[in-house]
């Protein structure tokens, strides 16, 4: 039987998280049950992931989004304090993997996103705090603006937002999932076709625009489910622990 331990040790060490500033607290945020049978894996962390985390049983749940955050001052009310409480009560470890589940080059979110699309020459890209925690490649083939967002909607089941202000036709990918379009700038700079990010800020529509390119918003959710996903056979390879994931979009 698998250590709480032991896998907060493992994900550590694999996902670097002491190597990433982030203004998330990664790692495990909360403790639990010392032995783990069964491990969710789930992008929030919020009661509606933790519910449905005790109903399947789960001793240990991993999160993109954790609970705790930098902040001067950390109160344990309201929100919090009920998520917590929920935690504690029945015994669920809570493990999260921000930035370091975005950027990683095997399991993180972008390069899962990149292997999805079938990017081709896929090199390191959006840096964000002097560190890159996307990808950029080339498409198999050249597509039509709108073919390549179809092509986007049905591989990671979006419906995605489309500033067209690019290319009509699409090669060169720029990914950063979540709020990525902090990297437009770069992405405009380095000449991509499509930049494909989670969600968009109002500033982005005019630099979008300005800078003649193709800004595809396919939802925060909807591009970060990716990383826990992979880390998924990991685990269970690993530690011989059950896994499930949890699909809950607060969006829908």
């Amino acid at each position: 039987m698998a250590k709480l331990k032991e896998i907060a040790e493992f994900l550590n060490k694999e996902l670097k998280i002491d190597e990433i500033n982030d203004s998330s607290y990664n790692g495990l945020q909360v403790e639990g049950k010392e032995e783990i049978k069964k491990v969710g894996f789930a992008v929030d962390a919020c009661l509606e992931s933790f519910e449905s985390a005790k109903k399947q049983g789960c001793d240990l749940l991993i999160v993109h989004h954790g609970l705790l955050w930098d902040s001067k001052k950390i109160m344990i009310a309201g929100i919090l304090f009920k998520r917590i409480s929920f935690l504690i009560k029945n015994n669920i470890a809570l493990y999260a993997a921000h930035l370091p589940l975005d950027c990683h080059a095997k399991y993180g979110n972008n390069i899962q996103l990149a292997r999805l699309l079938n990017l081709r020459n896929v090199k390191e890209f959006g840096n964000y705090h002097g560190f890159n925690i996307g990808f950029s490649g080339e498409l198999e083939k050249e597509m039509s603006r709108e073919e390549f967002v179809s092509f986007i909607n049905e591989k990671i089941g979006a419906n995605s937002e489309v500033l067209a202000f690019g290319k009509e036709k699409i090669r060169k990918v720029g990914i950063v999932s979540g709020g990525g379009d902090s990297s437009l700038q770069e992405a405009i700079d380095k000449e991509i076709d499509a930049l494909l990010v989670g969600d968009r800020k109002y500033s982005s529509i005019q630099m979008a625009k300005d800078g003649r390119i193709n800004l595809v918003a396919a939802g925060h959710y909807e591009t970060e489910t990716w990383g826990v996903k992979a880390l998924m056979p990991l685990l269970k390879e690993k530690f011989s622990v059950e896994t499930v994931f949890i699909d809950y979009n607060p969006s829908q």
